[in-house]
């Protein structure tokens, strides 16, 4: 039995997934970002032992379907964006569409509809927060990450970068308290 799981963006929210299932005596095949598959049928009463367990953590035990969905396509974005060393090749809403099995139109309509907001433009905030850890770690010059993250020049990417935080990707760099979102923060 697949449970889709809502604010589930971390490894850390994995461990607490896990630990809660195991608290409840459910056990799991895959614990992954949105969704746990448990091997039992879970009862009413676990569900609501379970979804009680999560909110005091942060996270949401989903049942609608669209909801579902929405939370699908932000932990496709997340994950390809925040720990996928090698983004696709292939256009966004291709991978997207091929990943969720529905038609990018679909998709792109459910997600602004509800999130109040375009796909595009919440992969270009999760990019940015990325390009923030990198430039924090500082281990890749400005080039290197552009090409990491699949801008068209270091140009775009400070463009992009600016649009977002008001800042330059250099003045960034310079600042002493750098600042990042966590991924929860990011819609």
């Amino acid at each position: 039995m697949k449970l889709y799981i809502k604010y589930m963006v971390s490894l850390r929210c994995k461990m607490v997934v896990k630990e809660e299932l195991k608290n409840l005596g459910l056990h799991y095949v895959n614990v992954s970002l949105g969704e746990a598959e448990i091997m039992e049928n879970i009862t009413q009463q676990q569900h609501d032992e379970l979804k009680t367990a999560l909110l005091r953590s942060g996270l949401e035990l989903m049942d609608d379907k669209k909801s579902v969905l929405i939370e699908k396509i932000r932990n496709v974005i997340v994950e390809l964006v925040h720990y996928t060393d090698e983004l696709p090749k292939m256009n966004f809403s291709t991978y997207l569409s091929e990943k969720l099995n529905h038609d990018y139109t679909y998709l792109a309509n459910l997600f602004s509809e509800t999130e109040g907001t375009t796909i595009e433009h919440y992969i270009m905030k999760h990019k940015i927060e990325r390009v923030k850890e990198l430039i924090i770690y500082d281990e890749l010059n400005f080039t290197e990450i552009a090409a990491k993250m699949h801008y068209s020049s270091v140009a775009h990417l400070s463009n992009q970068f600016k649009k977002i935080t008001g800042l330059t990707p250099s003045f960034f760099k310079s600042l002493k308290d750098k600042k990042r979102n966590t991924l929860d923060d990011v819609k």
